[in-house]
């Protein structure tokens, strides 16, 4: 079936202005963004060894919640003001930084996750610096939604994408699996993590599930994807009316499949 994704880039990390788009509107992110699946949070917090949490790039604290509710104590860290102060409205606790130049100050966890952020952090010095806050047996996890559209809509959101937006550095296709682009990003994920040291061999979880979707619910959502956040807002107006338009024709409503893929490794506790 088709999708629309983009190209991973070869250095995502470094697509700053991309990374940071995303905070313009926190409310409708955390409104709009799905959450993740339950088994997935309680597998992590299950093969860690103990409940005290690090959340890289938590943004408005979607996962962190959701760790908090399954016993956890979560310390987020995020580089957007805008996300990290609708997050702490939330009731968690953040601390405004890259991943990368975060000072720990001396503290240290058993758990380490990412949930559709670890993309935007360098893979080796981001699972280096992982290792290095990691009690032993600690757990890092970096976690993201693969999704699947319907034909119908991935190929009205492709045709009017590059109607309205033909210079876009993004390419948005309707023609691929999605798991054939997403795979590598996680590859890259756990090459970095081989490269960093530290760690046991890394894995991939996957979680399956699907959610239905009326026109308003996920007109809502689309322009918090990166292919959105950056648009004019004429622009991004043509684009959500011809999704709109196929979702209508399609009654309504439609049905997202979705796998939530882990990328997850255990601190080797021989190391450090």
């Amino acid at each position: 079936m088709p999708i629309i994704a983009t190209d991973p880039s070869p250095e995502p990390h470094r697509a700053r202005e991309v990374a940071e788009s995303f905070g313009t509107d926190p409310e409708r992110y955390d409104r709009a963004r799905p959450r993740y699946p339950d088994a997935l949070v309680e597998r992590i917090a299950a093969a860690c060894p103990g409940p005290d949490v690090l959340d890289v790039g938590c943004g408005t604290g979607i996962e962190a919640r959701q760790f908090q509710s399954a016993g956890c104590t979560v310390l987020g860290v995020e580089p957007d003001a805008r996300m990290a102060a609708f997050a702490r409205r939330g009731g968690l606790e953040v601390e405004e930084a890259t991943f990368e130049s975060w000072d720990p100050a001396g503290r240290d966890f058993d758990a380490v996750i990412a949930g559709t952020a670890w993309h935007w952090v360098d893979p080796v010095a981001g699972a280096a610096k992982a290792a290095r806050v990691l009690r032993p047996r600690g757990r890092l996890a970096a976690f993201w939604h693969v999704f699947q559209l319907p034909p119908a809509v991935a190929d009205a959101f492709a045709a009017v994408y590059r109607r309205v937006v033909p210079d876009s550095p993004f390419t948005v296709h309707a023609d691929r699996p999605a798991m054939e682009i997403y795979q590598m990003m996680f590859a890259k994920a756990a090459d970095g993590i081989r490269a960093a040291g530290g760690f046991g061999a890394p894995e991939q979880w996957r979680f399956d599930w699907e959610h239905t979707y009326t026109r308003d619910e996920w007109l809502d959502q689309m322009p918090t994807h990166g292919t959105l956040t950056r648009l004019p807002e004429a622009d991004r107006a043509r684009v959500l009316e011809g999704v709109g338009e196929a979702v209508d024709a399609m009654g309504g409503s439609f049905v997202m499949p979705y796998a939530t893929m882990a990328v997850t490794a255990v601190r080797d506790p021989g190391q450090g």
